[in-house]
């Protein structure tokens, strides 16, 4: 090992280190990696902005297809329970209107004249228990006598001079009573009109 002391001073010169004749070389590099430094945090900046737009538009787009799913399932369920009271209700207008014969049988029976009062209590009694099950069913007797006619309800099927002053289209008589299922006509009134 030399001592340091003997070197001359051109052995000094001529054993100098590479690192020693890099050195102003070295501060001249950390000024351009700071440079390509800057320029590559501004690229990553720069990604990771147009990764977190992307990922906004993706969540975005998520939401909108969660609140349609949600809307559209919302309105299915209501779809389906409109068509179930439908379906529902159609059935006890189909019954309703199978059942009408024979209360329109059982009025007559009331109205004609008979001796056996026992017979038209039973008949009277029996009309009253179809009223309420037509209550309870929801099932209402279309109003007709002396209201104007109206052809969405009514069925007209004769038209004669109005005898007490009655307006013209006014209901005079009703030859069958007309019943509806909420705005479900099931049978329409058969009426006679003022001309």
């Amino acid at each position: 090992m030399m001592d340091e002391a003997n070197i001359r001073p051109e052995e000094a010169a001529e054993t100098t280190t590479p690192e020693a004749e890099t050195a102003p070389k070295a501060e001249k590099a950390p000024a351009k990696e700071k440079k390509e430094t800057k320029k590559d945090l501004e690229a990553q900046l720069a990604a990771a902005k147009a990764e977190a737009e992307k990922a906004r538009a993706e969540a975005d787009e998520a939401k909108d297809r969660l609140l349609r799913t949600a809307a559209e399932y919302d309105n299915f369920r209501k779809r389906s329970a409109r068509e179930q009271d439908a379906a529902f209700g159609g059935g006890v207008a189909h019954a309703v209107g199978k059942i009408l014969t024979i209360l329109d049988t059982l009025e007559m029976a009331e109205a004609a004249p008979t001796a056996d009062e026992n017979f038209k209590k039973g008949v009277t009694l029996t009309l009253e228990k179809a009223k309420a099950a037509f209550e309870a069913l929801k099932v209402e007797e279309i109003p007709a006598l002396g209201l104007p006619f109206d052809p969405a309800v009514h069925n007209a099927v004769m038209q004669k001079p109005a005898e007490n002053g009655e307006e013209s289209g006014t209901v005079l008589q009703v030859f069958q009573k007309g019943y509806k299922l909420g705005d479900k006509v099931i049978r329409h009134a058969t009426v006679i009109v003022a001309e």
